[in-house]
């Protein structure tokens, strides 16, 4: 053992001798410049994807090769290459002192290396400019058609939304919804400023074309904070078979998965790489239809759209009865069809809850099948069932921000905290509509007694959509619930300034969650106001469908306190008829009790007391209570008759206690969110 540094010595000595350390030296930084050109000029030049890593293992065994020469050779300055002598064989006198162009070309490699790890090494590490890591989230912008034939369009987006979706299937990765990155299509923007628009911190890009069987495709993984490119895939193969394309899809997810440092977990890989079909033409015609059906999605008026979708998935099934994909796709054409069709009969949306289960006795993994089957059981009241549903759903595509969403829904009426959490969730995926969370997380913070919150988010919206009249109903409507009647008529008259056609059943479609009730809005009128806006009301409700119908009791109110009883009586009875058929039918109305508090107010305002009492109290089984369910009883001037009355104020109380209650515990929630950032 005492030998052994003077043996390590000695081979360092000889290593020197030999100039061996030198050779590596300078042969490192040759490589660093080497390996960093590379990287630079092999997208360019659209060099194949594996060029990288084939540079690095020519310079792995270059650096073998010179080191072994290196050690046996030298360079004489005089007698060229020559034979290093053994150490034994060398006399003292005979060593050579090292030239300086030796020295300069060794400390200018060290040089060379150091400026390379500062300029390159550490900056994507984030630890010398100081800039936070990157986390792991994505966003796949559109795909660019090369074809002049623009009817391949679909075949190009069907490629990447299935990259997209195979990403999606990931847990430890967050990517942002197609519909978020459509907006970029045909409005490119800079990289940096779409990852920050979608706070991301990678982007995919593609670009391609088929021609015959023939699939040429161009993958490009980008860093869009600091708008580097990291690595590019050319794939230029024939497609005989589904199996063909479906190897292209799952690789590319798994590559960017690999590039990000992303955790697939088995099932994950299983779903990743999962052939939906067996026949080419069935997953063409698969294609075509999702094509059409996302036509729809972005504009509900095309019908034909709709039609055609519907058309190409029972073609596709022609090719294969068994294809899970076009049975879900012909559930959401059929929903899409007929939803307020069927809003009140024994058997709504039944064929769509068959297709998915057709659909899912082929495929059992199907995320977009849950969510449909999600979506049904909540409108027809069975929130249990749903959240399971959402569950599923989530579980095989961890970025369903749709599923998100509805569980939000499904968790408002129950409880809050979950709700934020999940249309939180939702929001970070579907960028897109930004402003339209904002304004869901405001009314929700606004139910639960955080008016400041609520402008916050409105403010955020505004910024984001520019709706001032949206913004100033929606104050209005803060300062109603705090009893400021002056000011909110202040903000409502705003509001008509800016866009008289505007009113509060335009935020319908923001309060999904939960009942959208305009007993307040009727209030900041006197009568001939409020005759006017119930006219208004009925003609906006013409425009959005039959939800409107949840408040008839209110325009027939509008309608008797200016004399038209006869009127008046006959929107009392279809708000009757609206109620008594959630009720029978157990639709999701019924399920959060909303009906029986409009069927207690009716009652209340005929002088059917007992029945009042008797809806109330079925009304008041509610978990809890947001702050516009407290103010409306409490000023409902269909209640008038009973208002002051024992019985009604202890309904008050534990309606006010229920809200107190969950006002108290969100705000608990959001001191410890607050003190773990």
């Amino acid at each position: 053992m005492p030998d052994s540094p003077n043996k390590l010595s000695q081979f360092w000595k000889e290593l020197k001798r030999r100039k061996v350390t030198r050779v590596i030296s300078i042969y490192a930084a040759a490589a660093f410049v080497i390996l960093e050109l590379t990287d630079i000029v092999a997208p360019s030049l659209r060099l194949p994807g594996w060029t990288l890593n084939f540079v690095i293992i020519l310079i792995a065994l270059g650096f073998i090769l010179v080191t072994i020469l290196s050690w046996i050779y030298d360079i004489d300055p005089e007698g060229g290459l020559v034979r290093t002598e053994p150490a034994h064989q060398v006399k003292t006198d005979e060593v050579q002192v090292s030239s300086n162009s030796w020295k300069i070309a060794t400390y200018f490699s060290f040089v060379v290396i150091a400026a390379l790890i500062v300029l390159n090494i550490l900056p994507r590490s984030g630890r010398f400019t100081g800039e936070i890591s990157l986390d792991k989230s994505i966003a796949v912008l559109p795909f660019v058609n090369d074809s002049p034939n623009e009817e391949k369009m679909y075949f190009i987006n069907g490629t990447m939304e299935a990259i997209l979706n195979n990403l999606c299937k990931i847990e430890d990765l967050r990517v942002v919804s197609r519909t978020s990155v459509e907006q970029y299509r045909n409005n490119p923007k800079p990289l940096s400023e779409i990852s920050k628009e979608m706070n991301v911190s990678y982007i995919l890009e593609g670009s391609g074309q088929k021609v015959g069987d023939r699939v040429l495709l161009t993958i490009q993984l980008l860093d869009g904070i600091h708008d580097q490119h990291l690595w590019s895939r050319q794939y230029d193969r024939a497609i005989r078979k589904v199996q063909d394309l479906i190897d292209i899809q799952s690789e590319v997810a798994q590559l960017v998965a690999e590039e990000i440092e992303v955790i697939i977990t088995p099932e994950e890989k299983q779903l990743i790489e999962k052939t939906p079909t067996t026949s080419l033409t069935a997953y063409d015609l698969y294609q075509r239809g999702r094509e059409e059906h996302f036509k729809y999605w972005n504009n509900i008026n095309n019908k034909e759209a709709l039609q055609v979708a519907e058309d190409f998935y029972f073609k596709a099934l022609e090719y294969d009865s068994t294809f899970a994909l076009a049975y879900t796709g012909l559930a959401w054409v059929y929903r899409n069809k007929n939803y307020w069709k069927e809003i009140f009969s024994e058997s709504f949306l039944d064929s769509g809850l068959v297709l998915t289960d057709i659909s899912l006795s082929y495929d059992e993994q199907l995320a977009d099948a849950y969510l449909f089957r999600g979506r049904y059981y909540r409108a027809i009241g069975n929130t249990e069932q749903a959240l399971k549903a959402y569950d599923k759903a989530i579980r095989y595509n961890p970025n369903d921000y749709m599923g998100y969403y509805y569980k939000g829904v499904a968790c408002c009426n129950e409880d809050i905290i979950k709700c934020i959490e999940n249309i939180e969730q939702s929001a970070s995926i579907d960028r897109g509509i930004l402003a339209a969370y904002f304004t869901i997380l405001g009314m929700i913070y606004r139910n639960v007694g955080f008016p400041e919150k609520a402008r916050d988010y409105w403010q955020d919206a505004l910024k984001l959509n520019g709706d001032s009249a949206a913004y100033y109903l929606l104050l209005s409507d803060i300062e109603i619930y705090q009893n400021n009647h002056i000011r909110a008529v202040e903000f409502y008259n705003r509001a008509m300034a800016i866009d008289s056609t505007k009113s509060y059943v335009d935020l319908i479609g923001y309060v999904l969650y939960g009942k959208c009730d305009v007993s307040a809005s009727f209030l900041l009128f006197d009568r001939e106001e409020a005759l006017a806006y119930a006219e208004k009301y009925l003609e906006r409700v013409r425009v959005h469908g039959e939800f409107g119908l949840a408040n008839m009791h209110r325009v027939g109110y509008a309608k008797g306190i200016n004399g038209y009883q006869e009127e008046a009586d006959s929107y009392f009875e279809m708000q009757l008829e609206f109620c008594n058929k959630q009720n029978q039918l157990g639709r999701v109305w019924s399920e959060q009790l909303f009906t029986y508090y409009d069927l207690a107010a009716m009652a209340a305002f005929r002088g059917e007391t007992e029945q009042a009492y008797k809806h109330l109290r079925r009304f008041n089984q509610r978990k809890i209570m947001h702050m516009w369910m407290v103010w409306n009883i409490k000023n409902d001037p269909l209640f008038d008759g009973i208002r002051h009355q024992a019985d009604f104020q202890q309904i008050v109380r534990h309606m006010e206690a229920k809200y107190q209650a969950e006002h108290e515990r969100v705000q608990k929630w959001l001191v410890q969110r607050t003190n773990h950032r």
